[in-house]
C-alpha cells in the first residue's frame, strides 16, 4: 500500500472485532438494559421530557417513531474566485469616482 501499512493494520485470518457484532451480543445487551429499567417506563420518561419541551427528547422520540431522516451532502458547492489585485484597484477607483460625483 502507498501508506506503508500491510493490510491497513489488519492481521489476516484473525478476528479483530471489526464489523457488526453478533445478534446474540445485541440480545444480551437488550436483556441487560431491560433488567435495569422496563422499556415501557423508559418510553414514558422520554415522553414526559417531550411534554416539557425538551428538544433532544423530542428529536429522539421522532427519530425512533418515524425513523431518522436520511442525511444528504450537497455536492454542488459554489466556488467564488478571488479577483486579481488589478481588478480590485479598478473597482476601488470606480467606487471612488461615483462617491466624488455624488458630492
Amino acid at each position: 500500500m502507498a501508506d506503508g501499512r500491510a493490510n491497513n493494520g489488519a492481521k489476516k485470518g484473525v478476528s479483530r472485532g471489526q464489523g457488526r457484532k453478533p445478534k446474540a451480543d445485541e440480545i444480551k445487551k437488550l436483556d441487560l438494559m431491560d433488567s435495569v429499567a422496563a422499556p415501557k417506563k423508559a418510553w414514558q420518561a422520554l415522553w414526559l421530557k417531550c411534554e416539557e419541551g425538551d428538544t433532544p427528547a423530542i428529536k429522539a422520540w421522532l427519530e425512533h417513531r418515524f425513523g431518522k431522516p436520511k442525511e444528504t451532502v450537497d455536492l454542488a458547492a459554489k466556488v467564488q474566485v478571488m479577483k486579481s489585485e488589478a481588478e480590485l484597484l479598478a473597482d476601488y477607483d470606480r467606487a471612488k469616482r461615483i462617491i466624488e460625483q455624488g458630492r
